[in-house]
């Protein structure tokens, strides 16, 4: 919700909106119409819209320009093992980065997104300058809106860590409220002991 809040404040300083006609054709272009990460064609039915940086507390992504592009469904969940991931664990400084720097070199034998790029491209050398590729090609996407990751890079260095903290209190508020409720309900549809049954007939027998 917070994510969802800051991007709609910073929304309305971009240029260039999410939903536009514009942006969407920027998008096109700067990928014709392709995967960005696995630069496979795009379908209606095998395409989603992704956020670069993944909108959780870890890697605090915006719905803003620069962050929204289209990708197949098959990247965009593969790319979530990166993007739930610690900063410490990351192959690169971003979890969109860490996806395509899984080049089979640089993981543990059974690294799945290391054998989800070996299935795409087979072939060690080719897979190398394909995510390489794409490396740059985001790069340059993201660079077309300096406006937003300027106005967040003083913000990322503790942002994540807030999130998280947010988080974990949203989750022990609601836990609390929930048990808090469960009783309530619980109470009030509890069969009656017994005795008060038995002097609820006496009192009114049945005929």
């Amino acid at each position: 919700m917070f994510l969802h809040e800051l991007s709609r404040s910073l929304s309305k300083t971009c240029a260039v909106k999410v939903k536009s006609k514009e942006y969407v054709q920027m998008v096109r272009e700067s990928f014709n119409n392709l995967c960005p990460y696995c630069s496979r064609e795009l379908t209606w039915d095998n395409s989603i819209v992704e956020h670069l940086d993944g909108m959780n507390r870890l890697r605090a992504g915006l719905h803003v320009p620069g962050n929204v592009l289209v990708a197949c469904k098959e990247c965009n969940n593969r790319k979530r093992t990166d993007d739930s991931r610690p900063a410490s664990s990351l192959l690169a400084r971003s979890g969109w980065a860490s996806f395509l720097s899984h080049d089979g070199t640089r993981c543990a034998l059974m690294c799945m997104t290391c054998e989800y790029w070996k299935r795409i491209w087979p072939d060690a050398s080719l897979r190398k300058t394909q995510l390489a590729d794409s490396l740059s090609r985001i790069q340059l996407f993201r660079n077309r809106f300096t406006e937003v990751s300027y106005d967040l890079s003083a913000l990322m260095t503790a942002l994540p860590s807030r999130l998280i903290d947010l988080y974990s209190d949203c989750q022990i508020f609601a836990k609390t409220e929930i048990e808090s409720l469960l009783k309530e309900v619980h109470a009030s549809i509890a069969p009656k002991p017994i005795q008060a049954r038995l002097a609820e007939s006496i009192e009114d027998p049945s005929p």
